[in-house]
């Protein structure tokens, strides 16, 4: 057994300071507020202790795309706190998108990552961002049955435009197989995305981000998913796509336990500036901002988990209640909306999935099943 006091640990919603917890074959076996029974074998007297982060969006790191090197991205990633998530694939050809999907469905097999989150083809010209216009596509019966045999399980969650043709009962089917489905790149009205939801997509995928733009007497996806509370919201909170401001109004209206912080990241998150690809696209990394190369358009971020933490805990207000806010939009919550219930808490019989914070909330230590990542 591992017993580990820390000045303070986040477990549940609350903060304790100080705090403990013991880990046994990868599970936390006990945990609580002040000295633990025993002599901690770890003392952590000025670290906050808090769950592994959990990035449901991301595409890669390290200089290289999940669909490429798994192991090499999610190694970056690990490092810097993320303990679970899915790998992200974008819009691809229907052969060049199976071959992605079974090597990730391996990956996910050996635990490298906890699932796969297909975010294309099934997206809106009008909002593809950094996706292969060319490759864009309505869903139909034959592709979804032949992209879930490849993931065998491992397809988690699908972001779609539900304007498309078939979308509404793609939506259907992808819930029926367990799957989560996203509203996204899209050009839906407010009753369009309604409609989604009534169907059972229960994501917004980084809200604000490639979809239509609110307006007063068109409204469209924005405040149809804020408002309802079926929905968690995703935010890229990396500094470039969304303004302050409408970060902490999305999570003054939703509430940290609607809003998942997502990294988004690409193949450039670690690798810094220089030129990457994405998806067969060409994309130039310019003061850690990730563009197609010769537009404005924003390709993703470069951000990893520990850098949204941050800006979660000094956004919210720097005090315990930002910091257990901060916590669940980073672990909670986004674990929560995938599907994931081993993790994303600190508390009795869940994984041991941690990661060891100093006061300028820099990643110091990460454990991962109960193992420390070197």
């Amino acid at each position: 057994m591992t017993v580990i006091a820390a000045g303070a640990v986040v477990l549940g919603d609350r903060v304790h300071r100080p705090g403990w917890l013991s880990v046994l074959d990868g599970r936390i076996v006990a945990c609580g507020s002040g000295r633990p029974p025993t002599g901690p074998d770890f003392e952590l007297v000025d670290r906050v202790v808090v769950p592994g982060f959990v990035d449901m969006h991301c595409h890669g790191g390290a200089g290289v795309s999940y669909a490429d090197a798994p192991d090499r991205a999610a190694a970056l990633h690990a490092a810097h706190g993320t303990t679970g998530g899915l790998a992200s694939l974008v819009t691809a050809g229907p052969d060049a998108l199976l071959a992605q999907v079974r090597r990730l469905a391996a990956a996910t097999a050996r635990g490298v990552v906890d699932g796969i989150h297909l975010e294309g083809p099934w997206l809106s010209r009008l909002h593809c961002g950094a996706h292969d216009s060319a490759q864009l596509r309505a869903p139909t019966d034959a592709e979804v049955d032949a992209l879930l045999a490849a993931g065998d399980g491992a397809i988690r969650m699908v972001t779609l435009a539900p304007e498309l043709p078939g979308a509404i009962a793609t939506i259907g089917r992808l819930v029926e197989a367990g799957i989560v489905v996203a509203v996204g790149h899209t050009d839906a009205d407010y009753e369009l995305t309604q409609a989604a939801v009534d169907a059972g997509a229960t994501v917004g995928t980084h809200l604000f981000n490639a979809m239509r733009a609110l307006h007063h007497r068109q409204p469209g996806p924005v405040p149809a998913l804020l408002d309802d509370p079926r929905v968690t919201v995703e935010l890229i909170a990396d500094g470039v796509h969304l303004h302050p401001g409408a970060i902490r109004h999305v999570v003054a209206t939703a509430g940290p336990d609607r809003v998942a912080l997502v990294t988004d990241a690409m193949a450039a998150a670690g690798a810094g500036d220089g030129a990457f690809s994405l998806g067969g696209l060409a994309v130039d990394v310019a003061d850690g901002v990730a563009r197609l190369r010769g537009t404005a358009t924003i390709a993703g971020s470069t951000a990893t988990m520990d850098r949204l933490f941050a800006t979660a805990v000094r956004l919210l207000g720097a005090d315990d209640a930002a910091l257990a806010g901060a916590v669940r939009m980073t672990s909670a919550t986004p674990a929560r909306a995938i599907g994931l219930h081993r993790t994303g808490v600190l508390a009795t019989g869940r994984d041991a999935d941690l990661v060891v914070l100093d006061r300028d909330w820099r990643v110091c230590q990460v454990m991962r099943r109960g193992a420390w990542l070197s």
